[in-house]
C-alpha cells in the first residue's frame, strides 16, 4: 500500500520513576513497531538521552509512514540509559494519537509492579510535503553572565509553534563553554521541522546557560519566522535576547545580549521516487555462487539441490529477491553470471560465466529466465572454487563507469554461501565501485556465520582497502535464513524480505546523486 502521509511524533515524559540515588535518571525512549506478519515487536528507533531529568522533552522525533488502512501498533519503552533500568512502557495505535484532540495523547506508563511510573505524552503532526533543508549559523554577543565563577556556557533551543499556539522543541545547538560571545557550529534542519512548511509560523529561540546538574539557567529568548530568517541571505539579522522577568523588574533593562544570524541557505532534498519518475533507469545484474562449498547439487544437503517438490535454497532466494527488484528494472532483462565453477568445453575455472552460455549477450528475460538459465548451468558446469567476488563486481563497475550522469544506476545481486576467498581484492573492488552509480546486495544462503559479509556491508565500520575508505556505503547484506521457515522452503514474509533487501538502495542512489550534484529531471506533467 502507498503511504498516505508522513507523521512526526514528538515524545515527552512526566514524573518518571527516579532510579538514580545521587542524581535524577538519564532517560531514553525506544519505539517498537508491531510487525503483523511475524507478530514480533521490532525496534524502530530511539530518542536521544537527556541527562538528569524526570520530565524529559526529547528533540529527536520519530517520523512514521501513516497507512490509513492498517492498524499500526506502537510500543514505547522508557529506560535509564546505560543502567538498563526499565522505567515503564505504553502501548498505543498510531491512529489513536492522530485521532486524539489536537493530536496530543497522554498515557500512563506501566510495567513496574507496585510503582506509579508517570506518563508519556505524544504529539503527532502530519508533515507538509515541503522537502527543503536549511543550513544556518548563529553567534551571540554580550550575553548575561550566569555562572558565579567564569562566564556562561550558552546554547540555543529552537521551538516551532503548533496550530494551537503551543511550542514543540525542534533543535538544540551544542554548548559553547565559558564565553558571553559564543559562535555556534552551522547546523542543518528540514524546513518542515522548523515550521512545517508554513513560512510565517513563529519560531521561538531560547538562550540557556548550561549546568552540569541539568538545571540550565534561562538567559533570554527571541522570536522569528522562517521567512524572516531567510532574509538573512542578503543581510545580517540581529535579534535582541530578552528576559521577560528582568524586563518587568528593572526600569533600565535593555536586553540580555544579542544573537546574530551569520548565514542561512536552503537546498531542496530530492527523493528516490523523484529520480525514478525523472527517468533514472535501474539495471540489475545477478551473480550466483557455484563453488564446491555449497555441496554436490545431486545431494539433498546441497544448497543447490533441486527436487521435483521444492526449489533449492539458491533458487528460492533468487526467486524471492528477484520478484522484488523486477518491479524496478526498466527493461526486465537481467545479465546473469555464475562464479567459482569449471566450465565446459575445456573445464577452465571461471568467475563470471554467463548462465545462458551466451558471452555476447548474458541477459535473461525476467527472473524466470534467470532461473531457467541457472538450472541449465547446474547440469553442465562442475562446482569448484575458489570463491572470488571481485571479478563480477569489477565487471558491473566497468559497465556503471560508462554512464555516470545519473540516468543509469546499477545493482548487483550476489547470492552466496558466504565463504569468500578473495576478501582483499573484493574490498578493493567495492571501494573503487563506491564512486560509481552502483549498489551491491549480497544474499547469504545456508547456515554459515556470515562475519565476512557483515564486514563488507560496512554499516558498523566504513569499509576500507589499503588506507582508502569507501566514498559511500554501497553494500547491503541479507542472511536469507532469517526469512524462511524451519523447513527452509517457504518464505515467511515476502514483505519483510522486500523491505530489508531494498532498504538501503534508495539512500545509496541518493548519496551518489547528491555527491555528484545531479538533480532529477522534472517529469512532464501528465
Amino acid at each position: 500500500s502507498v503511504p498516505g502521509t508522513k507523521v512526526e511524533l514528538t515524545v515527552s515524559c512526566r514524573n518518571l520513576l527516579d532510579m538514580d540515588t545521587f542524581s535524577k535518571s538519564d532517560p531514553v525512549v525506544v519505539l517498537f513497531l508491531h510487525d503483523s506478519g511475524s507478530s514480533e515487536w521490532k525496534e524502530f528507533g530511539r530518542t536521544e538521552v537527556i541527562d538528569n531529568t524526570l520530565n524529559p522533552d526529547f528533540v529527536r522525533k520519530f517520523v512514521l509512514d501513516y497507512y490509513f488502512e492498517e492498524k499500526q501498533n506502537l510500543r514505547f519503552d522508557v529506560a535509564v540509559f546505560g543502567a538498563q533500568d526499565f522505567l515503564g512502557q505504553a502501548f498505543v495505535a498510531l491512529g489513536e494519537v492522530i485521532g486524539a484532540q489536537r493530536g496530543r495523547l497522554e498515557r500512563p506508563l506501566t510495567g513496574v509492579p507496585g510503582k506509579r511510573c508517570g506518563t508519556i505524552l505524544l504529539l503527532a503532526e502530519e508533515l507538509s510535503n515541503c522537502r527543503d533543508i536549511v543550513t544556518m549559523q548563529l553567534c551571540a554577543n554580550k550575553l548575561d553572565k550566569k555562572d558565579f565563577f567564569g562566564k556562561s556556557d550558552p546554547f540555543l533551543v529552537f521551538y516551532r509553534s503548533n496550530e494551537d499556539g503551543t511550542f514543540t522543541i525542534c533543535h538544540k545547538t551544542e554548548v559553547v563553554k565559558n564565553t558571553l560571545n559564543p559562535v555556534w557550529q552551522p547546523f542543518t534542519i528540514p524546513v518542515r521541522a522548523l515550521c512545517n512548511g508554513d513560512y510565517d509560523r513563529t519560531v521561538k529561540i531560547d538562550v540557556y546557560d548550561w549546568d552540569r546538574d541539568g538545571s540550565h539557567d534561562f538567559i533570554g529568548e527571541f522570536a522569528t519566522s522562517y521567512r524572516e530568517l531567510s532574509r538573512a541571505q542578503s543581510q545580517f539579522t540581529v535579534y535582541e535576547v530578552l528576559n521577560p522577568r528582568k524586563k518587568c523588574k528593572k526600569k533600565k533593562y535593555v536586553n540580555s545580549g544579542t544573537v546574530t544570524l551569520l548565514s542561512f541557505s536552503v537546498e531542496s532534498e530530492f527523493t528516490f521516487v523523484d529520480y525514478i519518475r525523472g527517468g533514472t533507469q535501474l539495471n540489475f545484474t545477478v551473480a550466483i555462487d557455484f563453488t564446491a562449498s555449497n555441496g554436490l547439487p545431486s545431494q539433498p544437503t546441497s544448497l543447490h539441490y533441486v527436487s521435483p517438490y521444492q526449489l533449492s535454497a539458491y533458487a528460492l532466494a533468487l526467486k524471492a529477491v528477484g520478484e522484488i527488484i523486477q518491479d524496478y528494472d526498466s527493461d526486465k532483462l537481467f545479465p546473469a553470471y555464475g562464479f567459482g565453477a569449471k566450465v565446459p568445453p575445456d573445464g577452465k575455472i571461471s568467475h563470471q560465466f554467463p548462465l545462458n552460455n551466451n558471452a555476447e549477450n548474458p541477459s535473461c528475460a525476467g527472473i524466470e529466465g534467470v532461473l531457467e538459465s541457472y538450472l541449465q548451468s547446474l547440469r553442465t558446469v562442475q562446482l569448484y572454487g575458489p570463491t572470488n567476488f571481485a571479478p563480477v563486481i569489477n565487471q558491473v563497475a566497468g559497465t556503471a563507469a560508462q554512464v555516470t550522469d545519473g540516468s543509469q544506476y546499477h545493482v548487483l545481486l550476489i547470492i552466496t554461501d558466504g565463504v569468500i576467498s578473495d576478501m582483499l581484492q573484493t574490498k578493493e573492488a567495492i571501494v573503487t565501485a563506491s564512486t560509481l552509480p552502483m549498489s551491491i546486495i549480497i544474499v547469504g544462503v545456508g547456515p554459515a556465520e556470515f562475519e565476512a559479509m557483515e564486514e563488507l556491508d560496512g554499516d558498523e565500520v566504513r569499509l576500507s582497502s589499503r588506507g582508502r575508505f569507501a566514498e559511500r556505503d554501497i553494500v547491503q547484506f541479507v542472511p536469507f535464513r532469517d526469512y524462511v521457515d524451519d523447513s527452509g522452503n517457504q518464505v515467511l514474509s515476502m514483505a519483510r524480505l522486500a523491505k530489508d533487501v531494498l532498504a538501503e538502495i534508495p539512500e545509496q542512489l541518493l548519496s551518489y546523486m547528491k555527491t555528484r550534484d545531479i538533480k532529477p529531471h522534472r517529469a512532464d506533467p501528465e
